[in-house]
């Protein structure tokens, strides 16, 4: 099919589907990931993942973690409270070393069962909040801490799967070049947010003066692409700089329009063709073979977030039934974990078979934690 006609084809779905599983009371990443599967190379095989589609899709992932910059809330994050830090790094390191363990235990590589298990660590909180909203405990303890947490978990995500790329390009995962791959991280950090942060804005006052249409954001995303380039010169993800460049933006000025407008182009064209794409890449029929897996994966997902967020909220003095509510409350996967599946598969650590496996789990986790969190909020 000509690439016009596949885009046009993704973008139907996408919003379809979308609107399908909204409805549903699902959030809309999870109908397009169904749809992208529908139409792929798996059921009816009316699209292919050919190199158009591929550039719209990397440049959708590439917004994707420049909006999560932008719309991070950089006061909230200096100032979350001890109980949210350590809920989301023990949410994190349990479920990493789960999925680690146990895909080791079942033979995969290494370096894949390193990528299983920092798939893990991911957190979607956008379904727990539209639940939470709805039974009206977003505002409570509860709910603060859980939206607390998954600013945390989103950075450590972010972290953990530059750390995991760098490691694969480097080709060895000795404890020195995690070291060396830290500091690497850090340096890019602190350049980028000591030199960056006045080059930025500056940047932007410039595109000020350039009388002609939507400048100050086509400046924004010239910056979140030369970010992306920069970091990857790093030898470190390419979304990790599109990230740190949405946080630089974010404390600017112009955030506020800047935001408002990559997320029109966003999520017009480019980020539902990335979710839609996961879906046509995924092979269900490879899927049938590996069955036994995923469905442990699934499960270690589950049991990590609620025993790992579980214990955190347990230590900082959250009763039994609350440290429940905020374990469950973390265990839905979305966005993130798809975009590291994404990568991995990218980077030639998955094959298709087992990058279905992630999806399956994004799939899973999404569909029970409705079920989870009525359960655990019914028992006050």
């Amino acid at each position: 099919m000509d690439v016009f006609l596949e885009l046009a084809l993704i973008l139907i779905v996408a919003k379809l589907f979308g609107y399908l599983t909204l409805r549903l009371g699902f959030p809309a990443a999870l109908g397009q990931l169904i749809g992208g599967i529908i139409i792929g190379p798996s059921l009816l095989g009316i699209v292919t993942y050919d190199e158009g589609v591929k550039l719209v899709a990397e440049l959708g992932v590439v917004m994707l973690l420049f909006l999560a910059g932008l719309e991070t809330d950089i006061d909230e994050f200096k100032n979350v409270g001890i109980s949210a830090f350590i809920v989301a790094v023990l949410g994190v390191m349990i479920p990493f070393i789960l999925g680690y363990i146990g895909a080791l235990a079942w033979g995969y590589s290494d370096i894949q069962a390193l990528f299983l298990g920092g798939i893990l660590t991911a957190t979607s909180v956008g379904l727990t909040t539209s639940i939470l909203m709805e039974m009206k405990k977003l505002r409570s303890r509860v709910g603060t801490t859980i939206l607390a947490a998954a600013v945390v978990d989103d950075v450590l995500g972010i972290i953990i799967l530059t750390v995991l790329v760098a490691m694969n390009t480097k080709g060895s995962v000795y404890p020195v070049d995690v070291l060396i791959i830290l500091g690497e991280v850090t340096l890019f950090f602190l350049l980028g947010l000591l030199l960056g942060s006045p080059a930025v804005k500056e940047a932007l006052r410039a595109s000020e003066r350039i009388n002609l249409p939507e400048t100050i954001t086509a400046f924004a995303i010239a910056i979140m692409l030369i970010f992306a380039y920069i970091a990857e010169q790093f030898q470190l993800a390419g979304i990790t700089g599109a990230y740190l460049a949405g946080l630089l933006i974010a404390g600017s000025a112009e955030a506020r329009e800047v935001t408002s407008k990559t997320l029109t182009i966003g999520y017009s064209l480019f980020i539902p063709v990335f979710l839609v794409s996961i879906g046509v890449e995924t092979d269900i029929h490879v899927l049938a073979h590996i069955g036994a897996f995923a469905g442990l994966y699934a499960f270690l997902a589950i049991f990590g977030k609620i025993v790992g967020c579980g214990i955190g909220g347990l230590l900082t003095k959250f009763k039994g039934r609350e440290a429940l509510q905020i374990g469950v409350g973390m265990v839905p996967r979305m966005e993130v974990a798809l975009i590291m599946a994404n990568i991995a598969l990218r980077e030639g650590v998955f094959d298709r078979g087992t990058f279905s496996i992630p999806v399956s789990m994004v799939i899973i986790t999404t569909l029970v934690t409705p079920f989870f969190l009525k359960w655990a909020f019914s028992r006050e």
